[in-house]
Order: structure tokens, then sequence, then C-alpha cells
């Protein structure tokens, strides 16, 4: 949920800072993070729910798994500059391939991460900490046991908004980030920041590789 930030103060006496330089502040206090897990939600009217986990080090680390309403879904392990890429049986069917017998599919597929193309469904490991548009601050909360404030800022394009949860204590690191328009209704969680990171290629006895052909 990538976007660019301006503005930085509300002019207030107090010396506070302003929803746009808390959000600023959040912003960069991810971009330092070594690692992070990342959780979403997306609601689609008139179209499939779908949902993510990705665990990473935010640049060429990670393991992910995306999944579908229909059951669909879709394991990536990148690592070493190789990706490990499991799909089940329902995402199989599908994409409209073939699949024999009748037990889950188990084998993960090696490739090369650099053959990796856009809308392959496949992550990149990184994520980008930015927002666009001018924050007004809405009601402090708790998330996951964290007080928070809520800083809001519209999407005139898409006539909807994003609301950022970001930590008042520790580091201000955004806890979740939900957004909302006529369509879309997406709930973006962080967690584990700076946590060691756990990723592990599979078994070889697991794996088909086809990073050597084509």
């Amino acid at each position: 949920m990538g976007v660019a930030l301006t503005g930085c103060t509300d002019g207030g006496a107090s010396g506070k800072p302003s929803a746009t330089q808390l959000l600023d502040d959040a912003n960069a206090a991810m971009s330092d993070l070594k690692s992070v897990t990342i959780e979403t939600a997306t609601k689609v009217t008139g179209g499939e729910d779908r949902s993510s986990h990705l665990v990473t080090d935010l640049k060429a680390t990670c393991a992910y798994r995306t999944e579908t309403a229909s059951g669909a879904r879709l394991d990536q392990i990148r690592i070493d500059g190789s990706d490990y890429i499991r799909p089940n049986r329902t995402h199989m069917e599908e994409s409209g391939r073939k699949v024999a017998g009748k037990d889950e599919q188990r084998l993960w597929v090696k490739e090369l991460s650099s053959e990796s193309q856009p809308g392959d469904e496949l992550s990149d490991c990184t994520h980008e900490f930015t927002s666009f548009g001018e924050a007004t601050k809405g009601e402090s909360s708790e998330i996951d046991g964290v007080p928070a404030v809520l800083l809001k800022v519209p999407d005139k394009e898409n006539k909807g908004e994003f609301g950022f949860h970001v930590a008042t204590e520790g580091k201000p690191y955004i806890l979740k980030v939900v957004y909302n328009d006529a369509t879309f209704d997406n709930t973006t969680s962080f967690s584990a920041f700076d946590e060691p990171l756990d990723v592990r290629p599979p078994d070889k006895g697991d794996v088909i590789d086809m990073s050597g052909v084509g």
C-alpha cells in the first residue's frame, strides 16, 4: 500500500507534532526495519476475497502465502536468489492445470527469482512505507494491547480513506492500516518487528528444480 507524503506541521501553538509528521515518523521507523510480518485481508465487492501472510527481511528473503475465498492457495519461499513455489490443488485447477490423483499437491517448484514476472502472484519480499496527502488525527485505541493513534488520510481519487494505526509507546511502528472505498475493504497488519527471520528452503526431496530450464 504505497503512496508519497506531503506536509509536516499543523501550526499548533502546543508544539505537538502534526498528524502528518507522526505518519512521516512512522514511515521512517518502518523503513528502518530489518524484518517484519505483514498480514492482509481484502474484501472485494463483486470480486473474490483474499488474504496473505508475509514474513520478510524487506529485501530478498521471505516466506509468503496468498489464499482466496475459494480455497486456492499459493506458497512461496524466496531465499538465496531462488523461488520455491507450491500451489495447492485448487489453485492449480483454477489455473487450468491438471492434477493427477486425489491427494493434495505437496511438491515445490524451484525457479530463479530473477525469472519472476509482475502479475505472477509472487512476492518480491519488499514493502514500501510511504503515504500521500494530509493526515488528520482520529481516536486513540489499542492494537493487540499496544496503545495507538489513528491517522486518517483521504484517497480523493477513489473516494476512499486510509486509516493508519501508529504505536504511541516505544518506536512509532505502524501496527495496522485499514483502507476502504466503494469496492475494497482492506486491512494490513504488521507485527514481529525486527524479530529473527526463520526462512528456510524446503527439503530437497520435496523440490522439483526448474531453475536451469528454459
